[in-house]
């Protein structure tokens, strides 16, 4: 939360992993965290502080990004075509958010750029969706991510999103896929914050940038063929790209 003389507070749970890197990267005058933005998915797109906005902004706009509720990073009309693709009751469901998502210029076009971060080992899972919650939901979900597999090209191709394991990266590339078929250029960052040593008591660091890609796809494996990582993808004449990034912020984003 935000106390009313400025300063941000946090539960400890909540510095205990990704978010809060992402917050430090997010921190700082609208060009620098556009600069950083930009190296991150440099070549492939530009983020601009002018004409440009990103989720969160910062410790003290610390919300991440559903994306469909913002209405900052995406046209209304694709926003509620998403509600409705992903849920047949949305009303208090819950819904993926975003690390960090960001408008951007992707090849001459305006795109997004959507991040997943992980900071440590214990942060990747392999867990289907939970059985909990309204069923018409549950189905409603399944039969969206059964069509972004076919989408991009189903078992020939290597693809295996479900929601029977591994459901975050399937919900990743589910919603990156849908979001590119409205006609809106993706850049979808698996980005591995590296050397967290103060949360090495609860899953291990990553200490390379090798290290977390060979992680990532791992992790992935059966699921995202391996072929689809940093490669063009075209969804019905729109480009997709899943890209895999290291940063190792040390405490000062300045460093990055």
């Amino acid at each position: 939360m935000t106390n009313d003389d400025g300063r941000a507070t946090f539960r400890r749970k909540e510095l205990r992993g990704s978010r809060l890197r992402c917050l430090m990267f997010t921190s700082g005058s609208p060009d620098q965290v556009a600069d950083r933005l930009t190296r991150l998915v440099e070549p492939h797109a530009e983020i601009d502080a002018k004409r440009d906005t990103w989720l969160p902004r910062g410790f003290l706009a610390k919300e991440e990004s559903t994306l469909e509720e913002s209405q900052q990073l995406l046209a209304s009309d694709h926003c509620q075509e998403l509600i409705n693709w992903w849920l047949a009751r949305p009303r208090g469901a819950t819904k993926p958010n975003w690390d960090i998502a960001a408008t951007a210029m992707v090849g001459g076009q305006k795109g997004i750029v959507l991040v997943e971060a992980k900071a440590h080992h214990a942060e990747l899972s392999d867990a289907g969706k939970s059985p909990g919650g309204n069923p018409s939901n549950a189905d409603r979900i399944r039969a969206a991510i059964c069509q972004a597999n076919a989408g991009l090209g189903g078992a020939q191709a290597g693809w295996n999103l479900t929601t029977d394991s591994h459901y975050q990266l399937c919900n990743r590339f589910a919603w990156s896929w849908k979001i590119a078929s409205f006609g809106v250029p993706v850049i979808l960052v698996y980005l591995g914050f590296l050397n967290t040593e103060e949360m090495s008591d609860i899953g291990q660091p990553f200490r390379s940038a090798i290290e977390w890609s060979d992680v990532i796809r791992s992790h992935a494996g059966g699921i995202v063929p391996s072929t689809a990582w940093d490669r063009l993808m075209d969804v019905n004449g729109t480009p997709m790209r899943a890209i895999i990034k290291a940063v190792d912020l040390n405490w000062s984003v300045d460093s990055y």
